[in-house]
């Protein structure tokens, strides 16, 4: 039988505007590209890359779903079972800015109630052209807990550590896992074993 080249499958989920860069930021992280002549994202499309994290192999799926309206209905289906979300705005664009709290709203109807959060405001390298200030992506972050990142697909800033963070982030709250010391989360809420302990 052919050895499963991973040990865990993390699926992840890019959402925000349209034209914020979420296939930017998938394909710098993907493939290390950065390519400026992109055409929308219809409906959803993904990418895999498999990564090592704390002696773990850890296969993301990383779905990329359209920000424009009329593909709502078709993505908030795949809020479903990911278990990380990015939210990107770009800081150039008040509006998607704006539209972070629709999109945060549309988590909490539509995806598990465990699931991990991050906010990537990008095109930071487009500091000349900003609207949105840093400390105001930095507000709405600590206002809902979770982790913010200025990011750049376009001059590699940050895509790298914001996937890896996120992955280490659902990693330490993955149940099945051995636990590296004795602090186990006891209200780990995402773990299915019902109580079940491992006797070794």
């Amino acid at each position: 039988m052919a050895k499963k080249t991973y040990d865990l499958l993390f699926k992840l989920l890019l959402i925000g505007d349209s034209g914020v860069g979420k296939t930017c930021v998938l394909f710098r992280f993907s493939d290390d590209a950065f390519n400026t002549t992109f055409i929308s994202t219809i409906g959803i499309d993904f990418k895999i890359k498999t990564v090592e994290l704390n002696g773990k192999r850890i296969k993301l799926q990383i779905w990329d779903t359209a920000g424009q309206e009329r593909f709502h209905t078709i993505t908030t289906s795949y809020y479903r079972g990911a278990m990380g979300i990015l939210l990107v705005y770009d800081i150039t664009n008040a509006k998607s800015f704006e539209n972070i709290s629709k999109w945060l709203r549309n988590i909490e109807e539509h995806a598990n109630e465990d699931v991990e959060k991050m906010l990537l405001g990008n095109k930071c390298d487009m500091e000349d052209v900003r609207v949105v200030s840093k400390a105001k992506g930095e507000q709405i972050a600590s206002e809902h807990n979770i982790r913010f990142f200025e990011t750049s697909a376009k001059a590699n800033i940050n895509i790298e550590k914001a996937f890896l963070t996120l992955a280490e982030d659902i990693l330490h709250k993955t149940p099945g896992k051995e636990p590296t010391n004795e602090n186990v989360d006891v209200n780990n809420r995402s773990g299915s074993s019902g109580g079940v302990r491992c006797c070794s």
